[in-house]
């Protein structure tokens, strides 16, 4: 199943920040009000975004703001799997599937940032078979999630500016 990120209506953000919440609540774990605010701008934003792209928009509603703050609400997310840290762009992305399947690979559009979430379990068992021939083993954790560049079709039926 392919899974884009920026196809979230009202509905489902709210879904997935009550998942958000339990499965903190379930790990011990706090979504704080800043936390919370940063998980939403990424539920809310279509594809991906870098950190100071997420400062900038945040400023707005918490005017002190400052980098280290959203970082270590970034790093927190992360860990609990609710947001991917995207290293093809630089950015990162809400997780739309979190407390749901494993996804086996992420697809990162390097125009725009859009996000899509692969769940496969085939093609992830493929791609462990791959990378074992060449003498490597995935990491195997939500974390270090393979990346696979490709423009999305919106980009890819734009020219190159």
């Amino acid at each position: 199943m392919t899974r884009p990120a920026d196809t979230l209506d009202p509905g489902a953000i709210a879904r997935q920040l009550a998942i958000a919440e339990q499965l903190c609540a379930r790990r011990g774990s706090r979504l704080t009000p800043l936390r919370r605010q940063v998980l939403e701008a990424l539920l809310r934003h279509p594809g991906s975004l870098k950190a100071y792209e997420l400062l900038a928009l945040l400023q707005g509603s918490l005017p002190g703001a400052a980098p280290p703050t959203v970082y270590r609400a970034l790093d927190f997310l992360t860990a609990q799997g609710l947001i991917h840290r995207l290293d093809a762009v630089n950015a990162w992305s809400a997780c739309t599937d979190a407390g749901g399947e494993p996804h086996d690979l992420l697809l990162v559009c390097p125009r725009c940032g859009r996000v899509a979430e692969l769940n496969d379990p085939a093609l992830g068992q493929q791609l462990a078979r791959c990378v074992a021939r060449a003498g490597f083993a995935l990491a195997g954790h939500e974390a270090d999630l393979p990346e696979l560049r490709a423009l999305c079709g919106r980009c890819a039926a734009q020219p190159e500016a």
